[in-house]
């Protein structure tokens, strides 16, 4: 999952893709480089950010939804509002990726009526708020009910239970011990019962473990962390450097099948269709 921030104020790139034009061409070079879905968000969540109106996210994200679905892209949605899922979905976005773990009954709704994937995130708290002391008594444990519980909620909405995938949230209002215990237990959190998500990619505790202050420095480490999370069980690896993550999780694949010839990609036509 190649990573679009329609943003003037991403933590990642500093806002080099804010502009449609930008952003579209941006996703089709993710595509080229071997993402099979394109993530497309229009409001920041990284720490400390500020919510931006319902208007303003759909004219940075439908535009660049509308061309990428165009081209024949599965596109998800990384949006916390279920006005602009349901947007993105009519202009031809397949799945909904929410930081908000659907907990909007309304985002529920949007996605059961047009049938999408759902992407169910673990965030503590809210974006501006979420990195000031995360606490957990048991973080594997919290997110694993959290996301069960969601699920739930999700399916009882009406969402074919094969169309859900979990994210535990990595840098959602988490220490840098709390991600490293995630991403070594992943396995746990599978157990929850659906495909899992991992989104580590240029984060700030591989900042924090490297020493490299600038997100896109951390593109190795970022592979590093994938090539792992796939050993531990993620189904789905979310990323900005397409090129070289795709490298990493070849290795990891080959190595924990024990076949350098079986790599086979998830089937996201399936998960995006159900």
């Amino acid at each position: 999952m190649g990573v679009v921030n329609a943003t003037p104020d991403s933590f990642s790139d500093g806002g080099r893709f804010a502009d449609s034009t930008a952003a579209i061409a941006h996703g089709r070079a993710l595509v080229a480089d071997g993402a099979d879905i394109v993530d497309v968000g229009g409001e920041s969540t990284r720490p400390g950010a500020v919510p931006v109106g319902l208007r303003e996210e759909l004219e940075r994200t439908i535009p660049v939804v509308s061309a990428l679905a165009g081209d024949g892209v599965i596109v998800s949605v990384d949006t916390m509002k279920p006005e602009v899922a349901a947007a993105a979905l009519d202009a031809g976005a397949r799945i909904v990726n929410d930081v908000g773990g659907m907990r909007d009954p309304d985002m529920r709704r949007v996605a059961a009526e047009r049938g999408a994937g759902v992407v169910v995130v673990h965030m503590q708290g809210e974006p501006r708020t979420m990195q000031d002391n995360p606490v957990y008594a048991d973080v594997v444990g919290e997110i694993s009910e959290f996301l069960r519980d969601r699920c739930s909620a999700v399916v009882d909405a009406g969402v074919d239970p094969e169309s859900i995938v979990v994210d535990p949230g990595i840098g959602f209002g988490k220490s840098v011990e709390h991600n490293l215990v995630l991403l070594d237990r992943l396995g746990e959190l599978a157990a929850v019962g659906y495909p899992v998500v991992v989104g580590a990619s240029r984060k700030r505790f591989l900042g924090t473990i490297t020493g490299r202050s600038r997100p896109e420095e951390r593109d190795l480490a970022s592979a590093v962390a994938a090539g792992l999370a796939i050993d531990r069980g993620a189904a789905v690896i979310r990323v900005h450097d397409v090129a070289m993550t795709l490298e990493a999780a070849r290795i990891a694949w080959a190595i924990v099948r024990g076949d350098g010839a079986s790599w086979v990609p998830i089937d996201v036509e399936g998960a995006a269709t159900g």
